[in-house]
């Protein structure tokens, strides 16, 4: 098989010197973190991977994606945390948590690089053991589960899950059609709409639900959740449901390749479930879509041309390519871009054309996939670079700020839909496309770790720092010419500060890094003042309150500081320059302190000028023993300790003579 030349030779990628004494180049996290977010660093330096890049847009997206991230995690009590899709609630989420469980797998591909366990730790536990995977979407939470698993190595934690796993899978049974041995799904639950499949079933009149398929998505979905169990069961030495789940992952494989590829198109399409006076059962729909592209996302696709042909439409613009970013289907399409729906006359979410950055990551993640581990020669990582820059750039608005939103207009650029709640979206990757895929850590089930950078010429330098591989501290340098770091061309590694002594196998750099070290856990005190569910104790109350719902937006364990979407108390609207809010906890209760985080957009809000912490105990209220009296600072957390009291209640009052104040979230432990 001829394989096309990349236009980097892979001999380049490793820098190996007889010099073991190679000292780690140093990186300013201070700086960067101080750099990219401001007064609230010091979360980041605990937790991200650092990233600096000679492709600075790149870089910059990467941090806004943490920061992102961050606002997108939720505390839901001890221990216990979610990651949302939609930054504030929707109509259509999982109350009280506001979780969706459609993205859920985009969140742990990317969250299982944070250093902190607790977050995936509790994201995972509230799928499997809280219900937080409601099947309401197709989903690759096991896989997912398994792909950050191999990053942090806790069996116990990974094992502890399979029961749930296992309960899920055969859930989805009631998607599979005994006849073809294949699962279907609608268009919606899919988390699509208005596919080709949905508006053709329709005749080509609606589309935001119908259109049932045996679809490329789910498919390979439920083969790598199967895959996945497989691997888990093996870990706990449980070889009967090993045997059984890599079987049905066989028999998946064998029947995505047999039955949803399309020699026609040269694409993994839909086949019809549904049959009515417009479409057949079993036929083909007709045309390409970027959900073609899903089963390279789990390597399910056997390593042969045959199937990676089917890249060449990725690349073509004039099919799923556009100027501004990936298609989900092509313009040939008769209902391309049509618009079926619309709100307060602007269009609405669809799947006919636009760009979306879930399938744009989900694409992107194949993409690399395929260049690490297929012989082909159609795709480069040339190709990758430029689909990502092109993923990149929408993360910018027209008027040049960073705000990720629901969807783009892949032939004019620019969002399409932008409502009140697709500001700052999550529903895709982006950081892990930097860290497996351009900076090529690829994480492995052995004790060594495979490096395969995804760059060209136009990438000068990189550097990725602070990563938290298995309780390792791993860093990865790549310099092209040896003048920014001085360390030697190429790429070199470190294992907890010291140069790895790396090998080639196949092009690819591979360094040992050995047994897992367990790393100390925080535990999360428990927040007396968190209320998810707007009732019962503990009632917010405040001095003044010209927002409805906004008291109990400071309680409900979600914190953000983006200016474009409001979740928190404010003193608007008051006519004096003190104001309180207060907490009841509805019982006696022991607290020691506080944490404060408070919004400030040093225009309409700023930081108090003081402020005072009471807490009510019978019917006085008695001022508080501060043990540290710092001052507090904006978009960002500031405990409080003081003497332990036992308080009925909680109340702080703020201070502002010339600017409003605004609190984010008040957490009592």
């Amino acid at each position: 098989m001829s394989v096309k030349p990349q236009l980097f030779p892979a001999a380049v990628f490793v820098a190996l010197s007889a010099c073991s004494t190679v000292e780690k180049p140093p990186i300013d996290h201070k700086n960067l973190a101080s750099e990219y977010f401001a007064e609230d660093a010091a979360w980041y330096e605990s937790n991200i991977p650092f990233f600096e890049c000679s492709d600075k847009e790149i870089e910059q997206v990467y941090y806004y994606r943490w920061k992102l991230y961050k606002a997108h995690i939720r505390n839901t009590g001890p221990n216990e945390f979610i990651i949302t899709e939609f930054i504030d609630h929707v109509a259509w989420d999982r109350e009280p948590f506001c979780t969706i469980n459609a993205a859920s797998m985009h969140h742990i591909y990317e969250g299982r690089w944070l250093r902190d366990p607790r977050y995936m730790d509790g994201y995972i536990n509230n799928l499997y053991q809280q219900g937080g995977n409601d099947r309401r979407y197709s989903e690759s939470v096991a896989d997912a589960t398994y792909a950050r698993y191999l990053v942090d190595g806790d069996k116990d934690f990974v094992v502890s899950q399979l029961d749930k796993m296992k309960a899920t899978y055969e859930g989805w049974y009631d998607h599979y059609d005994s006849a073809k041995n294949m699962f279907w799904i609608p268009a919606m639950p899919d988390a699509t709409e208005y596919t080709i499949a949905s508006i053709d079933g329709s005749g080509g009149t609606a589309g935001f639900d119908g259109g049932e398929t045996f679809r490329p998505t789910i498919n390979s979905y439920m083969y790598g959740n199967a895959l996945a169990i497989s691997k888990i069961a093996a870990l706990k030495g449980d070889g009967e449901t090993q045997a059984l789940y890599a079987q049905r992952a066989a028999d998946l494989k064998s029947r995505v390749e047999k039955y949803l590829w399309n020699d026609s198109l040269q694409h993994f399409t839909d086949r019809y479930k549904m049959n009515n006076q417009f479409v057949k059962y079993w036929t083909f729909i007709r045309g390409r879509e970027l959900a073609g592209m899903a089963p390279w996302y789990f390597d399910l696709p056997t390593n042969d041309d045959k199937y990676t042909i089917a890249w060449k439409h990725v690349l073509d613009t004039t099919q799923l390519l556009g100027k501004y970013g990936f298609r989900t289907n092509e313009p040939s399409y008769e209902y391309y871009f049509k618009q079926f729906i619309w709100f307060d006359g602007k269009r609405g979410s669809q799947w006919n054309g636009p760009s979306w950055p879930y399938q744009s990551s989900q694409a992107l993640t194949s993409m690399a996939n395929v260049l690490n581990d297929y012989h082909q020669n159609v795709i480069t990582n040339t190709d990758y670079l430029k689909l990502l820059r092109l993923f990149k750039r929408q993360h910018y608005l027209p008027d040049g700020k960073i705000n990720l939103v629901e969807n783009y207009d892949p032939n004019l650029g620019g969002p399409i839909v932008y409502y009140y709640w697709s500001n700052h979206y999550l529903h895709s990757t982006f950081n892990n496309l930097v860290i497996s895929g351009l900076c090529g850590i690829r994480p492995s089930e052995g004790d060594s770790l495979t490096i395969n950078p995804l760059i060209d010429n136009s990438i000068e330098y990189f550097y990725l720092d602070n990563i938290n591989y298995r309780g390792h501290d791993v860093s990865v340098v790549y310099d092209r010419d040896g003048a920014k770091y001085n360390i030697g061309k190429g790429v070199t590694v470190f294992v907890d500060g010291k140069k790895a002594d790396a090998t080639i196998s196949t092009g690819k750099t591979v360094v040992h890094i050995g047994e897992r070290q367990k790393l100390k856990t925080q535990e999360t005190p428990v927040n007396m003042a968190l209320n998810l569910r707007k009732k019962d104790f503990p009632v917010p109350s405040a001095s003044v309150n010209n927002i409805p719902d906004s008291l109990y937006q400071a309680i409900d364990g979600r914190i953000w500081y983006f200016p474009e979407i409001r979740n928190r108390w404010a003193t608007t609207g008051s006519t004096s320059t003190t104001d309180w809010y207060s907490i009841d906890f509805g019982k006696t209760t022991t607290l020691k302190g506080i944490t404060v985080y408070l919004f400030a957009d040093h225009s309409r809000f700023e930081v108090p000028d003081s402020f005072t912490v009471e807490y009510k105990s019978g019917n006085e209220w008695k001022i508080a023993e501060l043990i540290s009296s710092k001052p507090l600072t904006g978009n960002t957390s500031k405990t409080i300790e003081f003497s332990p009291v036992q308080a009925d209640a909680l109340r702080v009052t703020f201070e502002h003579k010339t600017k409003q104040v605004a609190l984010a979230e008040l957490e009592c432990f």
